[in-house]
């Protein structure tokens, strides 16, 4: 028993100021509220143990577009073509983007390493994995060509125009931002907003200096109650990974991360704070992307000035079938991009997300070109290119994550108790 409770001592960590506080409870409960128009839930016995969105609605695994690569400029080179008379703004200011923000970086050179030489360089790890993410969130993969202005777009250029539209643009920010979450507020956020609402949630993966984000799309748990006031949880998250270019369909490329904590309840079962063990990942934001401003305007101050938002959108709307748009439930939805009333939606609806029923568009130069990607298609690494469409493919070099599903990853990890405990399969 001694050794069992020094094992356990030292496993735990971050147990000293656990509460999560009134003030952050408060600032939740108003998020949830003001997007959702329902109360947010603290009590742990009514909150899901397990959640996924549909498959339609997984974020599909778009490409980071790194600053050293060029980032957008190739895609952007084809709307300055269709929408800004050849003149090459936008793509011109994404050359500047992606090479106005160098850190000091050292470098061994001479014979044998000797000197050490220190120049400034964009960090390898600059790229739009925010705008990835938050687009995948928001918006149905792509499907078919689209031509504006004489100008074909591939479903990789749009994808790719997306990403830059958002890699500026405000979120509503649930927690972090300079500090791990507390173990007792993450699960009450992926609980409530992935488990009540259905919607995918974009995580800032690695705490520290570089930024990887991501979009959370499922999760699932096994938990024992630890007396009154405490139970130990395990939780495997899948997240959509980046891919390694972009695609005309793209690849599903799920990774899942592992945590464990202990959540302190209060007398009435709420969650009030929690500590992580040491062998659980964590991480250092949650955020939820919103609708796309303007680029240097209010909301997207840093934005490309020369991409107009509603063109953008305009030509996503082009590519994916309505179906796929009508029941996609989304907060901060633009007009056009609301639910149908009649829409019906696994989980909670959006506040404002409603609009009554309007008849099929019929769109101006949409292209058929190509073979469509079709939903669900989780093997598929690529499609032909649409014809007319210069995009360029590459091999993929990612695979699928070892556990076949979120739930045999928790049954493998499952929390053990050697007392009767409330477990739930994971």
């Amino acid at each position: 028993m001694g050794t069992s409770l020094v094992f356990v001592a030292i496993l735990a960590a971050n147990s000293v100021g656990s509460d999560i506080g009134e003030q952050k409870i408060e600032k939740q409960n108003q998020i949830f509220q003001k997007w959702w128009g329902n109360e947010m839930v603290w009590k742990f016995d009514d909150l899901p143990t397990k959640s996924k969105v549909v498959e339609s609605r997984i974020p599909y695994s778009g490409h980071i577009y790194p600053d050293t690569a060029g980032g957008t400029v190739n895609a952007l080179s084809k709307y300055d073509w269709a929408f800004n008379g050849r003149s090459g703004r936008a793509a011109a200011f994404e050359r500047w983007d992606t090479t106005a923000f160098q850190e000091p970086e050292s470098t061994r050179r001479g014979l044998f390493g000797l000197f050490a030489v220190r120049r400034m360089s964009t960090p390898h790890w600059h790229g739009h994995c925010n705008g990835w993410a938050a687009a995948a969130i928001r918006h149905a993969e792509p499907k078919q060509s689209v031509k504006r202005n004489g100008v074909v777009f591939a479903p990789a250029d749009i994808k790719a125009l997306l990403a830059e539209i958002y890699i500026y643009n405000d979120t509503q920010m649930l927690d972090g931002d300079g500090s791990y979450i507390n173990a007792g507020t993450f699960h009450a956020l992926l609980t409530n907003w992935l488990g009540r609402g259905k919607h995918p949630i974009g995580m800032e993966a690695d705490p520290g200096k570089e930024k990887w984000n991501y979009p959370i799309y499922a999760y699932s748990t096994t938990f024992a109650k630890r007396g009154s006031n405490q139970v130990e949880v395990k939780m495997n998250a899948a997240y959509a990974n980046s891919s390694n270019g972009e695609y005309q369909q793209s690849p599903r490329l799920k990774r899942i991360k592992y945590f464990h904590y202990m959540l302190e309840l209060s007398d009435a079962g709420d969650i009030v704070g929690g500590y992580y063990y040491r062998d659980s990942s964590r991480i250092d934001m949650l955020w939820i992307p919103v609708s796309p401003k303007q680029g240097r305007q209010p909301g997207n101050e840093r934005g490309n000035p020369h991409v107009d938002v509603n063109e953008v959108l305009a030509i996503w709307r082009a590519s994916v079938p309505q179906s796929d748009r009508e029941a996609w439930a989304c907060i901060d939805a633009s007009p056009q991009d609301r639910l149908f009333a009649n829409a019906e939606i696994d989980g909670l609806k959006p506040l404002t997300d409603f609009s009554v029923t309007v008849a099929k568009p019929v769109v101006e130069g949409q292209s058929t070109d190509g073979d469509a990607a079709t939903a669900g298609a989780a093997d598929t690494i690529e499609t032909p290119v649409a014809e007319n469409a210069s995009v360029t493919t590459v091999e993929s070099s990612e695979t699928h994550a070892d556990a076949d599903s979120l739930e045999a990853a928790a049954e493998e990890n499952a929390v053990p108790t050697t007392t009767e405990a409330t477990s739930v399969e994971g």
